[in-house]
């Protein structure tokens, strides 16, 4: 395939399957995110992104909430983790990256932390 046609294909077949078989912190998460429950701001879960799939979305801040489970933690994963983000912030996406031990310890001050993120983006009127 062509390098510069490779960033218009979206990997929906991809997102769908990952949806089916999402993590029960993916899932806990989706559930506070969910139906503008993050600030107002509308969230979509294992979204695609060329040939990537971000676990959720929001289109109009362009933000990636990213979950990183211990898969996560190999030095391998890492690098592949951040060549991947490097190349979508490239296209103008920003990413928040949080760890499932954080979710499952305190998921409010999590969601405090989210939502002070956003805020730096796009500020309140």
């Amino acid at each position: 395939m062509d390098p510069q046609r490779r960033n218009y294909v979206h990997n929906i077949p991809a997102a769908r399957a990952v949806r089916d078989r999402q993590t029960p912190t993916e899932a806990v998460m989706w559930q506070a995110l969910r139906g503008r429950r993050a600030g107002g701001w509308k969230f979509r879960r294992q979204h695609a992104v060329g040939r990537f799939v971000l676990d959720f979305y929001c289109h109009a801040l362009r933000l990636a909430v990213e979950i990183d489970g211990g898969i996560h933690n190999s030095a391998e994963q890492t690098a592949l983790d951040h060549e991947r983000q490097a190349e979508l912030e490239q296209s103008g996406l920003r990413f928040y990256r949080i760890r499932t031990s954080d979710i499952e310890r305190n998921l409010d001050d999590i969601l405090a932390k989210l939502d002070a993120h956003i805020a730096t983006l796009h500020p309140p009127p």
